[in-house]
């Protein structure tokens, strides 16, 4: 079984957002994989450690840069990495879905396991484009994935509103990971070492076949107003009052 699996770059989960000249500064932060992508990328692991996946591929779509995300992923397990370059352009969930899908096409993976969601824009929506695109059964907002004896099916529990909720899909399938699929490894010094050496090959949209033209420009970012001090009241009277200052009652 040939799993595919998704990252991309984003700003450190840890990092303080600066806005500076109406842009956020990314130039001078800490970038790292996204969280989410890294909850998949262990679970692709655990499914090769378990003898239930023969190989791991990761791909990132972006400027030259993403390709030290790559390595990450190559350092924590993967077997080999994909570089779609499509410059610093903004790339639309959409897009990103199409060049997905034209690497499935060319890679026949078995199963494509990738983050619920980024952490820089929240969108929530490449896994389930891929999945239409593709025809492929979805699973999303994974907590536990077990694979069939015969893997040929997958089943998942999922995470929603009312609880938890377990489906069953046909492989091939689509599986977007939550954040209480598993806990992610850190990459070791050698396994750092060593991902220097494993293949990363590098691609353009027009290789694929596929028309990207970027289409998302962020026209402008502002702070959130700062917060006033509160003030205290002495009563229940008082604060009535100053409510009713307010036209809050």
């Amino acid at each position: 079984m040939k799993i595919l699996v998704p990252v991309k770059r984003v700003v450190d989960y840890a990092v303080k957002i600066r806005v500076a000249n109406g842009k956020v500064d990314t130039a001078s932060v800490k970038h790292s994989m996204n969280p989410f992508d890294e909850i998949a990328v262990e679970q692709a692991i655990r499914l090769k450690e378990a003898k239930k996946a023969t190989e791991i591929l990761a791909v990132s779509i972006g400027s030259t840069k993403a390709q030290e995300t790559l390595r990450t992923a190559l350092a924590m397990g993967a077997d080999k990495a994909l570089h779609i370059d499509t410059g610093d352009s903004e790339t639309l969930p959409l897009q990103v879905a199409k060049l997905l899908k034209a690497i499935v096409d060319k890679e026949k993976p078995d199963l494509v396991i990738l983050g619920k969601q980024a952490i820089d824009d929240d969108a929530n929506q490449t896994g389930q484009m891929l999945a239409g695109l593709l025809g492929w059964p979805q699973a999303t907002f994974a907590s536990k994935v077990e694979l069939a004896a015969d893997n040929k099916k997958v089943n998942v529990v999922r995470e929603i509103d009312g609880g938890l909720e377990t489906v069953s899909c046909a492989i091939p399938a689509i599986i977007t990971a939550d954040l209480r699929l598993n806990e992610p490894r850190y990459a070791t010094l050698p396994n750092i070492m060593k991902a220097k050496k494993k293949p990363l090959e590098k691609l353009t949209p027009k290789d694929l076949g596929v028309d990207y033209v970027g289409k998302l420009t962020t026209l402008l970012v502002e702070e959130p107003p700062k917060r006033a001090g509160g003030v205290k009241v002495e009563s229940v009277d008082e604060l009535i009052s100053k409510l009713k200052e307010k036209g809050l009652i």
